[in-house]
């Protein structure tokens, strides 16, 4: 019989994981599986709940959490030379990735892909020891993330982002880096980079419009020094996916980034603290594979295709 373990974060996105989790004990039950879950009760517990399906060989793996737990399960499963499937339930308070290959949050239409979607490969990143799957970023602005108290998010979900951002808005300064990518180089001011492998970052689902997430290649986005006001009318048109022309934002495709900067820069991967710079940012092609709704397998697919026969 196959095997599906659930890693869920109990206080995640108003403790939707706990409160539903025989639910969805039954509903894998149902498809076949044998299923168990485990809770984690701090940070790296999920990574380390991973690594135990691994050796376990349990056939599916399933993060029930936010971003960031679902980047702790990825960390667990991608040194592995086997590798279950990885399976989403998106509980936390952005859900960036899941937003971004349309895994639904209501619990029960999330419950279907796991049980009768279909799986496709996707490439994931890493840097230095690290592994992201959705993004990597640098800069003041993308540290707000991992600097909101968890109680806050489960309070006010996604808002709370949006008051701490605009707490920071303030002090917000540019900050020198060397960027190289695949054969080209930037040098200059910046306010944030972002190494994005889905169109869905930070709540904005048209920051990375051209990403594909099996392709083999990265969008990379860099904001220049900007002012507070020429931040906020960039802020404005990334709502509508209208910034990627603008000359504060440069925009390239890649598979291999090296950042480096002479000041202290933080490196966030997929909402979570990632460790500092400088780092070189690999795209491991389609390392994982992740269960999605079958409708959107073939979209996926093909898209990926077509980018890889441009590529040749």
């Amino acid at each position: 019989m196959k095997k599906a373990r659930i890693i869920y974060n109990p206080t995640s996105g108003r403790e939707m994981a706990r409160k539903n989790i025989a639910y969805i004990l039954d509903r894998l039950e149902s498809a076949g599986y044998e299923a168990s879950a485990y809770a984690t009760k701090g940070k790296g517990d999920a990574t380390k709940g991973a690594r135990r399906a691994v050796t376990r060989k349990f056939d599916l793996v399933v993060a029930a959490g936010g971003d960031g737990t679902i980047n702790e399960v990825v960390n667990g499963l991608a040194e592995m030379d086997y590798r279950p499937k990885l399976g989403v339930l998106p509980l936390g308070t952005t859900n960036d990735f899941a937003r971004a290959v349309n895994i639904p949050r209501d619990i029960v239409k999330a419950c279907d892909v796991l049980c009768d979607g279909d799986e496709i490969p996707i490439d994931i990143g890493k840097v230095n020891d690290r592994y992201f799957i959705n993004m990597a970023g640098g800069g003041k602005l993308t540290e707000l993330t991992y600097d909101v108290p968890s109680k806050l998010k489960t309070m006010l979900g996604q808002m709370a982002y949006y008051i701490k951002g605009m707490e920071m808005l303030p002090s917000l300064r540019p900050i020198p880096v060397k960027i190289d990518y695949d054969d080209r180089t930037f040098s200059g001011d910046i306010m944030l980079f972002l190494v994005s492998n889905t169109n869905s970052v930070g709540g904005f689902e048209r920051l990375a419009p051209e990403a594909k997430l099996n392709d083999g290649m990265f969008d990379l986005i860099i904001l220049k020094a900007t002012n507070l006001a020429e931040f906020i009318r960039l802020a404005s048109l990334a709502t509508r996916g209208e910034h990627m022309k603008d000359p504060k934002v440069i925009y390239a495709q890649a598979s291999r980034i090296k950042i480096e900067s002479s000041e202290k820069m933080q490196l966030n991967l997929d909402g979570e603290y990632g460790g500092d710079l400088p780092g070189e940012i690999v795209n491991l092609y389609q390392h994982l594979h992740l269960m999605v709704p079958r409708k959107i397998r073939d979209v996926k697919q093909a898209a990926a295709e077509d980018k890889v026969v441009e590529r040749k």
